[in-house]
């Protein structure tokens, strides 16, 4: 959620893509475009909704080779949408010949910017900031550490448990694998581990997946579930509170977390089971840290409220999880009582990916508004035989295309923006008996957070392979077995437990 901070230690930057591909891809940006809305008008599409599928090629196009930076495609994309829709017949009036004009396209380029759920990622990376400038989420991590056994399996353990905690309180991916990378670097550095290692690639490794695997669990813990609850609001009508979230996906996260923990171990195998001084390197760290500090302390405090407010939402409360969050931000902010100053939660604060995040909302609601979303979802009906299949063969079927064109995203922001509206109007578009559109979306965002397989399908996973301590070949096999296992969990989930609490279809009545 949070833009990635440098990783203190690290070796190297994860490799970006080329300026050779930067330009193709752009290149192929733009003659796609150009191509897609000078084409002949297409059967059952109106004038606008062409104009709104060749933006929507542009966009896969650039976020799929990084032509362009994420901040400046958001830009460009809204300027885009201004531009093309200005010049198209109003929906409804084209027989007529009205034109949007720039005062009518104005609004479907700007209606992701008043999504509550925009809101709700700002606010997160308030969080994040606070976390970071008083160093709470180190102390933390620190602490944690510090009771594991000075063991390599152990270790690995604690990686996993110190992400799965930092899930709850860090609302970014980012965030919490850019505090985790320098305080496992600097365990490897105290009691002298090889950087390349087997046991510094275990670590690493799996510190990066914990923080994808526990994107799907918790609603909070990533910008992508935003994206997903602002489409569930805008065209379902309906608000997944953070607990129905937790009750959904963390079992699913909790079988995953542990099977991530054989997998690791076991493909991984460290070259020393016991690491001498271990957990005195882990101590000393926490020792040169010094006592919590009063805003660490206040901080906690309220991020543990926060905490309770989310996950009791709709059962003790009202109050939803952006209305309690921004109110947590504003007491953060406040002089004496808060925990840091507007200029010091300014230092690096992700406005880019604020943007980014605002504009993908606008990109997938103004693809629903101009039919563009319905149309392709009717070619996906039709021509993958969904019209009348079962939940589960939906589910799954969809399930497998997320988890294959993700390998071409680094952005699971990015890729929610553009897949969920075309989700939702595939799950409106078929006939299957009590299927619930609403659970199937949330659960189809689960798959969104897959990114196993390549370091740059994640900015965790980039973070992670900065540190130098593994190669591709390490993250691809083991990720790959990650995602079979999984693909597997999501087939026997959807076969039991999802059914079981009416996610999948609607239970009957009475």
């Amino acid at each position: 959620m949070a833009a990635a901070p440098t990783v203190a230690g690290a070796a190297k930057t994860p490799p970006p893509a080329s300026g050779m591909t930067k330009r193709i891809g752009l290149a192929a940006a733009i003659a796609v475009l150009l191509i897609i809305i000078f084409m002949p008008a297409i059967p059952g599409l109106p004038p606008s909704g062409q104009m709104m599928l060749g933006i929507l090629a542009f966009a896969v196009i650039v976020w799929m080779t990084e032509a362009l930076e994420y901040s400046v495609s958001a830009i460009v994309i809204g300027a885009l949408i201004i531009c093309l829709l200005a010049i198209s017949p109003a929906p409804g009036k084209e027989a007529a010949g009205v034109w949007m004009g720039t005062k009518g396209a104005l609004p479907y380029a700007l209606s992701g910017f008043s999504s509550s759920a925009v809101v709700l990622v700002a606010a997160a990376c308030f969080i994040a900031a606070a976390m970071t400038a008083t160093q709470l989420d180190k102390r933390i991590a620190l602490q944690v550490l510090s009771f594991v056994p000075a063991r390599a399996k152990h270790v690995a353990m604690g990686a996993i448990l110190v992400g799965f905690l930092l899930s709850f309180i860090v609302p970014s991916a980012t965030a919490r694998i850019a505090c985790l990378m320098p305080i496992m670097l600097g365990f490897l550095s105290a009691f002298g581990a090889d950087r390349r290692s087997k046991f510094a690639a275990l670590v690493v490794i799996t510190a990066a997946q914990t923080g994808s695997v526990w994107n799907v669990g918790i609603k909070t813990a990533a910008a992508q579930n935003m994206v997903a609850i602002g489409f569930i609001e805008k065209e379902l009508g309906a608000n997944i509170t953070w607990g129905e979230w937790f009750v959904a996906g963390a079992p699913f996260s909790a079988v995953l977390t542990v099977a991530l923990y054989f997998i690791m171990t076991r493909m991984l195998k460290p070259e020393m089971d016991y690491i001498e001084g271990g957990r005195e390197a882990i101590r000393q760290q926490l020792t040169a840290l010094g006592p919590m500090t009063a805003n660490q302390g206040k901080l906690l405090a309220i991020v543990l409220i926060l905490l309770g407010f989310w996950a009791t939402e709709g059962v003790l409360h009202s109050v939803d999880t952006t209305t309690s969050t921004i109110v947590a931000i504003a007491v953060m902010l406040l002089p004496r009582v808060g925990v840091m100053s507007w200029k010091e939660s300014q230092k690096g604060f992700p406005w880019g990916t604020v943007l980014l995040f605002a504009v993908g909302i606008t990109m997938g609601t103004a693809l629903l508004k101009t039919e563009a979303a319905p149309w392709l979802a009717k070619l996906i009906v039709t021509h993958l035989g969904l019209a009348t299949a079962s939940a589960f063969a939906i589910f799954m079927l969809l399930s497998l295309f997320l988890i294959v064109i993700h390998l071409g995203f680094a952005s699971a922001t990015g890729l929610a923006a553009t897949m969920i509206p075309i989700i939702i109007s595939v799950l409106k578009a078929v006939e299957t008996p009590g299927i619930n559109p609403i659970g199937m979306t949330m659960l189809l965002q689960f798959v969104v957070s897959f990114g196993f397989i390549l370091p740059v399908n994640s900015p965790q996973g980039m973070l992670a392979y900065g540190t130098d301590t593994f190669t591709i070949q390490d993250y691809v096999k083991t990720g790959l077995v990650l995602t079979i296992v999984a693909t597997v969990l999501l087939a026997v989930f959807a076969l039991t437990y999802w059914p079981w609490m009416g996610y999948m279809t609607l239970k009957p009545a009475g």
